[in-house]
């Protein structure tokens, strides 16, 4: 029914040009967007709300791209999936830093509070890859097929990506002291 729905306001937004329609998708999709980010950008909310706000904003102009062909969630999660990594080629071409570096010093800005720290700490040890499909995975809650869809990986793919960042989130935790107590 939530699929049907989004398709009813997407319908309204292309061929009505109905606003408010799209401000039911925005409150809709507006806090897994912006936690998808935030665990991307290890914890750096304002960051994240500015990608989030650039992927509404793409997905608003580009709405009558939408062809039905996936939900409206997966559609939008690949315009997200796209703007980071937009931002990450970006800001590899006018820092010269290597995607580690970025998220070396993501980590490094951000202040220790505890249990969310350590998460984003490990999460800042995967390679983008993995950790787009860890955050869509075990935070947003997506399957296999709608992460592959998104990312344009193959779901064994996505599969291989999940278990290696899995295994080296662990590791990094055990390794510095997490006991899942906090």
């Amino acid at each position: 029914m939530s699929q049907l729905n989004d398709i009813t306001l997407v319908a309204q937004v292309v061929v009505l040009h109905n606003t408010r329609a799209f401000d039911q998708l925005v409150k809709k999709y507006q806090s897994p967007v912006r936690r998808f980010f935030l665990n991307l950008t290890c914890g750096d909310s304002e960051l994240s709300d500015d990608l989030a706000q650039e992927t509404f904003i793409k997905a608003y102009t580009h709405i009558a791209s939408f062809r039905n062909l996936s939900s409206f969630s997966t559609w939008l999660f690949r315009i997200a999936y796209n703007i980071f990594y937009d931002y990450l080629r970006s800001r590899k071409e006018t820092s010269e830093l290597d995607t580690r570096s970025v998220d070396a010093q993501c980590s490094t800005q951000q202040t220790d509070i505890g249990q969310q720290m350590d998460v984003y700490r490990a999460l800042a040890q995967l390679k983008e890859t993995e950790r787009t499909c860890i955050t869509l995975f075990f935070m947003e809650d997506l399957s296999i097929e709608k992460i592959a869809g998104i990312t344009g990986l193959p779901a064994n793919t996505v599969k291989s990506h999940l278990a290696r960042g899995k295994q080296k989130m662990a590791t990094y935790l055990k390794e510095n002291g997490y006991d899942g107590k906090r």
